[in-house]
């Protein structure tokens, strides 16, 4: 088979199981086994593939086609212009928490952050994106999840930000000490009793990375509630959140004495993001 006809056979088994972007998913996998990008294939449609090459490509298209995340099989995703490694270790970094790092970094008056702590960091990918965007800041990194936290490293290592980021395990804030200009947040955010609304891929994430609790937003009041010790005066929290629950979190904002509470949507439309002020 030419790689051509792998591209139209592959795109059109993933769109009879439903694959979102059945092309650019056959795109990926195919460059992948290549050893090429994705734009060099169109440069070589008629290229024969071996037999050795079809074989690790069928099974990455079995895998994908049962719903496990391409960035799992890639080992890579994408994120605010640098490349991250990715496993079943944290959860996929979703474009959203791209569009978080880029309002902090043009909207939010956060100019010359001295100290930026982020509360789950996963993979690593908002910190060590701070990190490039913000050189002087310190910059920690927390999460609950060892496992987590070893991919957060790896990655810091990758990206040369070793030196950069210092990575702790920590319940939310505490075992962090000190006090910080930006604390930032992608928190799970998902009710336990809505797992049954998740796609197989969203579910290969780890359950420590997605349910919060029966509300879904329980992780989040508990950072809302310890961050004010943390937050220099007039510091920074920045939060983002689940579909449906920016009103009743901007409410409990104001109650525990935050200002300057505004909420963001995503580019989809959903308030996705609040930033608020305290001291």
């Amino acid at each position: 088979m030419t790689v051509l006809e792998v591209l139209q056979s592959t795109t059109g088994y993933f769109k009879k199981r439903k694959i979102d972007n059945p092309r650019l998913n056959a795109e990926h996998l195919l460059a992948h086994v290549l050893g090429c990008t994705r734009m060099e294939l169109y440069l070589e449609f008629e290229r024969s593939l071996v037999e050795k090459e079809l074989a690790t490509l069928r099974e990455l298209v079995r895998r994908r086609g049962q719903g496990e995340p391409l960035q799992h099989l890639l080992g890579t995703v994408e994120f605010c212009g640098h490349i991250f490694l990715c496993d079943k270790r944290a959860m996929v970094p979703r474009p959203e928490t791209e569009e978080l790092v880029e309002l902090l970094v043009a909207d939010c008056g956060l100019r010359s952050a001295e100290r930026i702590v982020d509360v789950g960091t996963g993979a690593g990918v908002i910190a060590l994106s701070m990190a490039t965007k913000f050189p002087e800041a310190e910059i920690v990194a927390v999460d609950l999840s060892e496992d987590a936290l070893a991919l957060a490293r790896e990655n810091a290592e990758q990206l040369a930000l070793s030196d950069r980021v210092e990575f702790l395990k920590s319940n939310l804030l505490a075992e962090v000490d000190g006090t910080f200009d930006l604390i930032v947040a992608n928190l799970p955010y998902i009710a336990a009793q809505d797992r049954h609304l998740l796609s197989p891929e969203v579910l290969h994430d780890p359950d420590v990375a997605l349910f919060a609790g029966e509300q879904g937003d329980e992780l989040i009041r508990a950072l809302i509630e310890q961050a004010p010790p943390h937050l220099r005066p007039g510091g920074l929290l920045a939060l983002e959140l689940g579909i449906g629950q920016a009103d009743a979190l901007s409410e409990f904002l104001t109650q525990k004495k935050y200002h300057d509470i505004s909420s963001k949507n995503d580019y989809s439309g959903v308030a996705r993001f609040l930033f608020a002020r305290y001291g």
